[in-house]
């Protein structure tokens, strides 16, 4: 029986998989490449426990290989580097997103937009150019191509800085695209959880007047006292959005769930923009009435390349901006998927991955 590619590979790494759609982790021995001249040898400290990787480790998107070793915010130390890199050296702080290598040449990718790369190669659950599968950051180690690790800034927390390489550059991104930083204008946010809560951060920080939407009430205290909002926006209370129509010049719309847009839509004043970077596994409804009336737009986007990470990254350390995270060992995660179920965590698990194989 011929080797796959992934066990061709020289050195032994350690991670926890999931072997099936039940989705349970275990302690999982395979391999990394050889550290070629445009790599970046990185020892893992911590990894974030995203949303996605709850969906890929039970297959509930349909595109789960297995066995799937998670992580896409992947944060840790060099420990060797290539001939031909020349920012990074062993020592550095850097991190690890989403994806881990593309075409390079597509229209995409030359505009160092290299998330919308058809080729593009994700952390894990995908395949190398070479044919190997890709394991992510529920691991001791990792090799990356240097185009794709970022420099993590010394004044940014190692562990509540992780989950930022995707739900940071996540909101970062379509903010950026689509106009939504500009300082004095009001931004909704709708849903307050990983994503949502780091949306009423970056608002703060670009100098946004923030409401967060949200169908529970119980999270009004949360929003403004703790994160910063500057108001509260009750989603099923009919009066309370009858009351903020036309008030909003942007929203966020962080939420998978199945919902209706055009409550939404009514929030928006003249020109206003919905930005919508939650995946719902049905179609929304989309009221075209409300878009033509309202000269009003809907758009989407889809994290973001290298360099608006490395950009996202930098400004978060400038504005002294973090996840909330609860830190937990790896023996831990198991439980910590349950939780993920049930939305039972404030609002990022990150997994201390350094300390865990210590033990």
């Amino acid at each position: 029986m011929a080797k796959s590619p992934e066990n061709e590979h020289p050195h032994k790494a350690f991670g926890w998989a999931a072997r099936d759609p039940s989705g349970v982790l275990s302690p999982f021995h395979f391999s990394r490449r050889e550290n070629g001249d445009d790599d970046v040898s990185i020892k893992v400290l911590y990894c974030g426990v995203c949303h996605s990787d709850l969906h890929l480790l039970k297959n509930d998107w349909g595109i789960t290989s297995y066995p799937i070793v998670p992580g896409h915010e992947i944060v840790g130390v060099v420990t060797s580097v290539g001939k031909n890199v020349k920012k990074f050296k062993a020592g550095d702080q850097v991190g690890v997103g989403v994806i881990v290598g593309s075409c390079r040449s597509c229209e995409s990718c030359e505009q160092e937009l290299e998330n919308y790369c058809p080729k593009m190669i994700y952390t894990y659950n995908s395949h190398s150019f070479d044919g190997a599968k890709t394991y992510g950051g529920y691991s001791d180690k990792i090799v990356v191509d240097q185009h794709f690790v970022l420099r993590f800034p010394d004044n940014l927390p190692l562990d509540a800085g992780a989950p930022l390489l995707c739900a940071g550059i996540t909101i970062y991104s379509p903010m950026k695209y689509y106009g939504m930083t500009e300082s004095g204008k009001h931004l909704g946010v709708v849903g307050l959880g990983g994503l949502g809560h780091v949306a009423v951060k970056l608002g703060k920080a670009f100098g946004l007047k923030v409401t967060v939407i949200s169908t529970s009430p119980r999270k009004k205290e949360e929003a403004i006292d703790r994160l910063g909002a500057d108001s509260f926006l009750v989603s099923s209370d009919a009066e309370q959005m009858k009351a903020a129509m036309g008030t909003i010049d942007y929203i966020i719309d962080t939420v998978s769930a199945v919902h209706a847009l055009a409550p939404l839509l009514g929030l928006l004043k003249l020109n206003g923009k919905l930005v919508t970077v939650g995946l719902p596994n049905k179609p929304l409804e989309l009221p075209i009435p409300s878009l033509v009336l309202g000269r009003r737009m809907v758009g989407g986007s889809n994290f973001g390349g290298p360099k608006e990470t490395q950009e996202m990254l930098d400004f978060c350390a400038k504005h002294n901006i973090t996840a909330d995270i609860e830190l937990i060992q790896m023996d831990d995660i198991n439980t910590a998927i349950e939780r993920l179920v049930k939305s039972d965590v404030k609002y990022r698990f990150v997994i201390d991955i350094g300390n865990s194989l210590k033990k």
